[in-house]
């Protein structure tokens, strides 16, 4: 099955390449950037000045071919991609859960972003605790890595 996505808009940030980037929402606290969404949807945006945070579902425009073993930025060991946020994938589509600061016509300003400047959007969704934050989880490998990716840049691994 062929499956094709059409952009909604465009992110801008202060992130003109890949490498020294944050790796996560939480490496980027406080930096801000917009979201451009295209005119044609930005109805779409009615009542989302409401939420506090949102998810942007975006498409990995540098990002060609991947491997699925990969060897993540929070560790030294391979690890298989799909226990990975690698950015390298069979569809590459990225997230991050971003702090909404104010709507200004189509132009979403927000905060901690960690995403590269001029990345394709394909989605917006509002982040809602009672849906998207579960009360028991496990962390797999990624639990001898918790709190590393605040301090953690990207390099050149995923180019």
């Amino acid at each position: 099955m062929n499956v094709q996505y059409r952009s909604i808009g465009v992110i801008h940030t202060p992130f003109r390449k890949i490498e020294g980037m944050p790796i996560q929402p939480s490496g980027a606290a406080g930096i801000r950037g917009t979201v451009d969404v295209y005119p044609e949807y930005a109805e779409g945006l009615k009542d989302l000045n409401g939420f506090s945070h949102i998810i942007l579902i975006y498409h990995f425009h540098e990002s060609s071919g991947f491997k699925l073993i990969v060897t993540p930025f929070l560790d030294s060991e391979p690890r298989g991609l799909f226990a990975t946020r690698a950015p390298k994938r069979p569809n590459p589509i990225g997230i991050s859960a971003v702090r909404l600061l104010q709507i200004k016509g189509s132009t979403l300003h927000v905060q901690n972003v960690d995403i590269l400047d001029g990345t394709p959007l394909l989605d917006i969704k509002p982040y809602v605790p009672e849906f998207d934050r579960q009360p028991r989880f496990r962390l797999g490998w990624l639990g001898k890595a918790k709190g590393k990716a605040k301090k953690r840049k990207s390099d050149s691994r995923f180019e």
